[in-house]
C-alpha cells in the first residue's frame, strides 16, 4: 500500500511538473493581441501622426474619465481604413470624421474607422474620437500602469497615470507604437476645484468648467512618445527657477504637495546637479521649448517628458538605499537623476519597437555612474557600476522579440549600464566616449531608432567594432568566458567562449604591478604578445570588463 501511495504521488509529482512546465513555456506565446498592439501593419503605417489634442474630464469619485481625442495626421499611403488603440474596457462612444459619425469595429484593444472615401497619400487630414469608461488602476505604479488613485495625507485627492510598457491606450485613445512621435499636442484636463492638473509642456491656460470644475490646458512643443503623456493631480505648490544651461535659460518648475513645499531646496539642489551632469556628458537638455520640470507623485517615479515624476521622499539613495553597497549612492537623489537621464536616453533617443526598451534603460542605468563621475570622480564611477553588479541575473536576454510590444530582461538596466562602462573602456578615450553619447543625442535628436542605429553610431564613432560585444550582452543571456593559457614557448595564449559565432573582444590586461594594456582576443587560441613566466601573475581588468575567467 506505501508502494502504491509513493508511487502515485510520483505521478502526480510529475504531472504537477510537466503542467508548470507547459504554463512556463505559455506565458513565452504571444496573443492576437499582443500582436494587434506591437506590429506595424498598413493599418498603422499608412498614416503619420502630426498632432493631438487629448480632452478629457477626471471623475475622481467614480474613478472615471470621459472626453475626446483628436488625430491630426498626413496620410504616408492611399487608404480607406486604418487602425488606432485603446484598450477595450473603455467605450469608444463614437468617432466623427468631418462633422458625421463613421463606422469602427474593435479587435481586442485595437480599434479600426472606415472612412467614406479614399484618403489620398500625402492629405493632411483629421478625425475625432469620444470615449469615456473606468480605465484601468494600476495596483503597483509605476511597475504596472494606468490610472494612480490616492490621496495625500489631507484627503485631498492625489491622482497620477503611468504606463510604460502596458501601453498608453490604457487611458487615452492613440495610435499607441513607440515608433510614431507625436509632433506636438494639446492636454486639456478638467478636475474638480481645490486640485490642479499638471502634464508635460507648458500651462497655457486655465478656464473655469462648469461650477465645480476647472480645466487645465497644457501645450507640448516638441514631439512626444504615447506613454510618456501624463497627467497629476493633486493640491500643488508650485515654485518656479531658471536654470543655465548649453542652450541659454531653462525654466525649472517644481510642483509638490502643499504639506512638503519645505522641501523643496532638496529637489532644487539635485535638480541643478543633475542637468550640470547630463548636459556636460549627453548635450543640451533636449526640451527647451516645454522646460524641465518634477511633479510629486505617490508612485515612485517615471520619466514623463518635461513633467517627470518623483516619488523618492526628498531622500538620498533609491528610497533610502544604496544599491551599489559602496555609499556613493546616498550621495543624490536617485530619482531625480534616474527619471531625468531619461529625458535623454527613452525620451529624446526612443526605440521603434518596445524589444529595444535597453536603449533607454541602459544608457539611463548608465547615467546614473556619469552622474558620479562628474561630481565625484571616475574612479568613484566604476565603483558605483562595479558595485551593482550583484543585482544582475542572467537569466534571458536583454533585447526582447520584435512586433509584439514586449521587453527584454530586467538585467537592461543594471548589466546594460556594465555593459557601457565596459565599452568606455574598451574605447579607452573619454573625450571620445563623451563625443559619442553627446553625438548620440544630436544625431538622434527628437527621433526613434532601433538596435542597428545605435550600434552601427557606436561603432562608427570609436573605430572599434563592437557589433559582437552588443549581440554577445544584448541577445544572450551569458557572459563571455576569456579562456588563458602559457604555451610551450611561455607566450599567454587566449580565446573567448562565446554564444555569438566568431565573438572578439579586446580586453585589459598585465603582468601584475604594471599597467595594464588592451589586448585584441578572438574565438581560437592565439598568442596576445604578452610573455609571462607563470600565468598566476597575470593580472586581468575584472573590474571593469562583466566576464568569466578561466585559466589553464
Amino acid at each position: 500500500m506505501k508502494k502504491a501511495t509513493g508511487l502515485l504521488f510520483l505521478i502526480l509529482c510529475a504531472l504537477t511538473y510537466q503542467g508548470n512546465a507547459q504554463l512556463m513555456k505559455a506565458r513565452e506565446l504571444f496573443t492576437q493581441a499582443d500582436t494587434l498592439r506591437g506590429t506595424l501593419t498598413p493599418f498603422r503605417t499608412c498614416y503619420d501622426i502630426q498632432y493631438y489634442h487629448l480632452d478629457i474630464k477626471v471623475d475622481i469619485e467614480n474613478k472615471s474619465i470621459s472626453g475626446s481625442n483628436l488625430f491630426k495626421f498626413i496620410a504616408t499611403d492611399d487608404f480607406e481604413e486604418l487602425q488606432f488603440d485603446l484598450f477595450d474596457n473603455l467605450s469608444v462612444d463614437h468617432v466623427t470624421y468631418n462633422g458625421k459619425d463613421i463606422p469602427f469595429t474593435r479587435s481586442y484593444n485595437a480599434v479600426f474607422i472606415e472612412f467614406p472615401n479614399t484618403i489620398e497619400k500625402g492629405k493632411v487630414d483629421s478625425f475625432l474620437v469620444h470615449y469615456s469608461g473606468s480605465p484601468i488602476a494600476a495596483t503597483r505604479a509605476p511597475w504596472d500602469g494606468g490610472f494612480d488613485w490616492k490621496k495625500d495625507s489631507n484627503g485631498k485627492p492625489w491622482v497620477a497615470t503611468a504606463c510604460q510598457g502596458l501601453g498608453a491606450s490604457v487611458w487615452w485613445p492613440n495610435k499607441d507604437h513607440q515608433s510614431d512621435e507625436v509632433d506636438s499636442m494639446l492636454i486639456s484636463v478638467s478636475v474638480p476645484n481645490g486640485v490642479m492638473n499638471v502634464s508635460n509642456g507648458r500651462l497655457v491656460k486655465t478656464e473655469k468648467d462648469g461650477k465645480d470644475h476647472t480645466k487645465y490646458h497644457w501645450k507640448v512643443t516638441n514631439p512626444i512618445n504615447n506613454y510618456n503623456v501624463a497627467l497629476n493631480i493633486g493640491d500643488y505648490h508650485h515654485a518656479q527657477d531658471i536654470y543655465q544651461g548649453e542652450n541659454g535659460p531653462l525654466s525649472f518648475d517644481y510642483y509638490v504637495l502643499k504639506e512638503n513645499k519645505d522641501k523643496l531646496p532638496h529637489l532644487k539642489k539635485n535638480a541643478i546637479q543633475t542637468l550640470q551632469a547630463f548636459e556636460h556628458w549627453f548635450g543640451p537638455y533636449p526640451f527647451y521649448k516645454d522646460g524641465y520640470k518634477l511633479v510629486e507623485t505617490a508612485h515612485l517615479g517615471m520619466e514623463h517628458q518635461s513633467a517627470v515624476a518623483y516619488g523618492n521622499k526628498y531622500q538620498n539613495g533609491y528610497l533610502g538605499r544604496d544599491n551599489s553597497g559602496t555609499g556613493l549612492g546616498l550621495k543624490w537623489d536617485f530619482i531625480v537623476v534616474h527619471e531625468s537621464g531619461h529625458e535623454w536616453f527613452g525620451n529624446n533617443i526612443t526605440s521603434k519597437d518596445l524589444a529595444d526598451m535597453w536603449i533607454h534603460e541602459s544608457f539611463t542605468n548608465y547615467s546614473e555612474a556619469l552622474f558620479i563621475d562628474y561630481h565625484f570622480g571616475k574612479h568613484a564611477s566604476q565603483a558605483y557600476v562595479h558595485g551593482n553588479r550583484k543585482g544582475i541575473l542572467n537569466d534571458s536576454a536583454i533585447q526582447g522579440p520584435y512586433g509584439v510590444n514586449k521587453e527584454g530582461s530586467g538585467d537592461m538596466y543594471v548589466k546594460g549600464g556594465v555593459l557601457l562602462n565596459m565599452i568606455r573602456t574598451i574605447i579607452e578615450n573619454d573625450e571620445k566616449w563623451r563625443s559619442i553619447l553627446r553625438g548620440l543625442n544630436k544625431t538622434f535628436y527628437h527621433q526613434t531608432v532601433n538596435y542597428n542605429d545605435i550600434v552601427n553610431y557606436i561603432n562608427e564613432q570609436s573605430g572599434v567594432d563592437l557589433t559582437k560585444v552588443f549581440a554577445q550582452y544584448l541577445q544572450h543571456k551569458s557572459i563571455p568566458t576569456l579562456e588563458i593559457r602559457l604555451n610551450e614557448k611561455k607566450e599567454l595564449i587566449a580565446r573567448w567562449i562565446s554564444e555569438v559565432n566568431e565573438f572578439n573582444m579586446p580586453v585589459h590586461l598585465g603582468i601584475k604591478g604594471n599597467k595594464l594594456q588592451r589586448y585584441q582576443v578572438g574565438s581560437t587560441f592565439q598568442p596576445i604578445g604578452l610573455k609571462i613566466d607563470n600565468i598566476e601573475n597575470l593580472e586581468i581588468d575584472t573590474f571593469n570588463y562583466y566576464i568569466g575567467v578561466l585559466k589553464q
